[in-house]
């Protein structure tokens, strides 16, 4: 990675406030920054943590008009909570969120909240269809203790719910993939698309857990059984029933899919999540994602050095720190600025 001096992150900066977009929730960002004939690859955006928060936003409604690229949600499948996906931060047996499931987009900020996944993903189809044309939206999932595939709550259930709730507003592998053999041969040979033909699109990715990935018994997380699963359905011709991306979790040096001994499903990640941190303090050629077309999350942005608020930095604060994760090639730099919704609305060039 190259360094970046202070000179150049302020140089930088300067460029992002002049080329920044910001557009109204459900707009299609334009102009030198955020132009739709952009590859969706070659951006960088903003995202949210843990955007069904109440204490963030009421309804998740208001962090879908909040600008944001990319908004997360976690998601549990225990058995101790009954059979739905539900959505929560800690309590993994009820959902404790700002969805509401609505049916309608007249039916927004007006229902009970904490729902299940179906619910919130009701919200996101109503809100869709209120705002023809949006930005393009990066849903992140984190699944707290991973899939339990024999209650009921596996990959295969998490597409059928993924279709039947968005449908058409979902943007697939299979249309990432488009004749090719995987994922990873689809996005080097053409990447992805522009921003303008993901207007009106959802793009789903799935991290394992902090839970999952602390259960000593759990030798079977989400990235792996996901992955897996892509690989089975493009090998039956089904690619299309498939609903989400699956992300490699963690900033390592190299290429982090080698972790993966079936050599077979490395291929079908194409999105890789990790610490903003540990990507920018260097050692990790970050630019090597970028060349590639890969999609990458960077994490808590505002931990990097200099650290600057996780939630109220000051505007000019954290436009400069996503002009320095651009220049650090992410796709997406996390926080928790929810009270700055001009930054959240922020589309620069990537790199």
């Amino acid at each position: 990675m190259r360094a970046v001096t202070r000179t150049g992150m302020v140089a930088v900066a300067a460029a992002a406030a002049v080329a920044t977009t910001v557009a109204p929730a459900g707009a299609r960002t334009t102009g030198a920054a955020g132009t739709p004939a952009a590859p969706y690859s070659a951006t960088t955006s903003v995202g949210l943590h843990n955007a069904y928060l109440q204490d963030k936003y009421p309804y998740f409604a208001d962090a879908l008009d909040s600008g944001a690229s990319l908004l997360e949600l976690d998601v549990w499948t225990n058995g101790f909570g009954g059979r739905a996906f539900r959505v929560s931060h800690a309590n993994p047996v009820r959902n404790a969120n700002n969805c509401e499931g609505a049916t309608s987009p007249a039916e927004l900020r007006t229902k009970s909240r904490n729902q299940p996944l179906s619910g919130c993903l009701a919200d996101i189809r109503a809100w869709h269809d209120a705002n023809p044309g949006h930005r393009p939206v990066f849903l992140k999932v984190e699944m707290k203790d991973g899939f339990n595939a024999d209650s009921g709550r596996g990959p295969a259930e998490l597409d059928a719910l993924l279709t039947e709730k968005l449908g058409d507003a979902l943007y697939r592998p299979a249309d990432l993939a488009a004749g090719h053999a995987n994922l990873d041969e689809a996005v080097r040979a053409g990447g992805w698309p522009s921003r303008s033909a993901l207007a009106g699109k959802f793009v789903v990715e799935l991290i394992p857990g902090t839970v999952e990935e602390g259960n000593p018994a759990d030798r079977l997380w989400t990235d792996r059984e996901y992955a897996t699963h892509l690989r089975d359905l493009a090998a039956a011709g089904r690619l299309r029933q498939a609903g989400a991306f699956p992300a490699v979790h963690g900033a390592v040096a190299g290429d982090p899919r080698t972790r993966y001994a079936d050599t077979t499903i490395r291929p079908w990640f194409v999105v890789f999540d990790g610490d903003a941190a540990t990507y920018a303090k260097g050692g990790i050629d970050t630019a090597w994602y970028d060349d590639r077309h890969y999609l990458v999350v960077m994490t808590d942005a505002h931990k990097v050095p200099p650290v600057i608020d996780g939630t109220k930095p000051t505007e000019a604060q954290a436009r400069a720190r996503v002009a320095l994760m651009a220049k650090t090639h992410a796709s997406f730099a996390t926080a928790d600025w929810h009270p700055l919704p001009k930054v959240l609305a922020t589309v620069v060039p990537r790199g």
